[in-house]
């Protein structure tokens, strides 16, 4: 069936008399539609980048899944609550971790850092070893213990790894009562070889020091309790499936987090900002979209003739309505496509050839990060149609009632 309204309408906008101030608005608008999108797409499209980066970098750190104590900060194990999470179907790699706050000395310096204890094969499960930038991994070698050091920690105490004659030295407060005739007395002291230096994330590289865990165990008088346990999955098992066995298996006095979720203030933060800026550049896509407006209503005027003939000729007044929605729609919608074009096309060229960058040396990647989304596009596309129904209905309006004065 012929659809006359949209005929007409595509008429109007194709007509061949360009140089009328009716047309150059029309194309002002059609640009800055496209402008508008390509923008919206783009920084959607940076925003699904960042959020990706971080998981990345995080990825190597932190393990599938983690466990916890809803109340405290650690928790007592054993043999047979190992073997629970263990036999769990989906578990590949069980870690037990001991992590808290100590004070480390090297030389003349110090300064407070996070001890993380973890068990010999907590390097199965995470990528921290792959950052090593000097030294070696191995916290144990030859019955020795060795502390696996953030490059932040380095430069702050000056640590050298070839130098075997000064260890580093870690103390943590004794669950004594203090004595002020022998201060030292209060704190456990245990010096341990520097075996190597990683380079990750600034956040753990200016604080975390690895050790093995019994050396943990034994500074921080932990004995069997410990503050976490860390989980690799096993290839193909579902991350959603896993966490609801283990909590259902051990029950409300556990907390058992994903990777998302042990970075939910960082990763909201993320999201919030990106619906702000999805916001923001709406509002200023719907201003551009304003000279769809002005264009409909000097149209509707100018066309006022062929309003009073096709009146005249039986066209009804949500025909005539109908004509200049369709105008209004023909605007924006080829202004959107030119502009998701050059959006995707901004971002692909960002992608292979990183042609902006942070502009930081010391940045974690050299370009911005992108990816593309379908329902970032969707969401553009639904705010373009509801910005140019805003902008087209009054126009669109005033063309209906001309057409219903003209027949009477």
């Amino acid at each position: 069936m012929m659809n006359v309204p949209f005929l007409i309408a595509k008429r109007y906008f194709f007509s061949r008399k360009k140089r009328n101030i009716i047309s150059i608005i029309s194309n002002i608008a059609m640009i800055g539609v496209a402008v508008g999108s390509a923008a919206l797409i783009i920084v959607l499209s940076v925003f699904n980048g960042l959020e990706d980066l971080i998981r990345e970098i995080y990825s190597s750190f932190d393990p599938d899944l983690k466990i916890t104590a809803v109340e405290g900060k650690s928790f007592e194990t054993d043999t047979e609550f190992m073997n629970r999470i263990r036999q769990m179907p989906g578990v590949a790699v069980v870690s037990e971790v001991i992590e808290d706050n100590a004070l480390l000395r090297y030389n003349d310096r110090q300064m407070v850092v996070k001890v993380k204890g973890v068990s010999e094969n907590f390097f199965e499960q995470n990528e921290i070893d792959s950052s090593v930038v000097e030294g070696h991994s191995q916290l144990i070698q030859n019955d020795a213990y060795y502390a696996l050091i953030g490059r932040g920690v380095q430069y702050q105490l000056s640590i050298r790894t070839n130098n075997k004659f000064v260890p580093l030295q870690f103390l943590y407060p004794r669950n004594t009562r203090f004595n002020p005739l022998n201060p030292e007395g209060a704190f456990n002291a245990l010096d341990i070889a520097p075996g190597g230096i990683f380079a990750i994330e600034r956040q753990y590289d200016d604080s975390y020091v690895f050790v093995p865990l019994n050396f943990a165990a034994e500074l921080l008088e932990y004995g069997r309790r410990r503050t976490a346990i860390e989980i690799k999955l096993a290839d193909g098992a579902r991350v959603d499936q896993v966490k609801a066995a283990l909590q259902q298996e051990l029950g409300d006095s556990f907390r058992i987090q994903d990777s998302d979720e042990q970075h939910t203030s960082l990763l909201r933060a993320v999201k919030v900002e990106k619906l702000f800026v999805f916001i923001t550049f709406a509002f200023i896509l719907g201003i551009a979209s304003l000279n769809i407006f002005f264009s409909l209503s000097m149209l509707v005027i100018d066309k006022k003739k062929d309003i009073a003939i096709l009146a005249s000729m039986g066209a009804t007044a949500n025909t005539i309505r109908n004509i200049f929605l369709m105008e209004g729609a023909l605007v924006a919608f080829i202004g959107a496509a030119y502009g998701l074009s050059i959006g995707m096309l901004i971002c692909n060229l960002q992608q292979t050839f990183g042609m902006v960058s942070m502009g930081m040396s010391t940045s974690v990647v050299e370009a911005y990060p992108v990816k593309m989304e379908v329902r970032d596009f969707i969401l553009t596309g639904i705010a373009i149609v509801v910005i140019t129904i805003l902008v087209s209905v009054r126009p669109a309006r005033k063309a209906a009632a001309m057409s219903v004065t003209e027949n009477i």
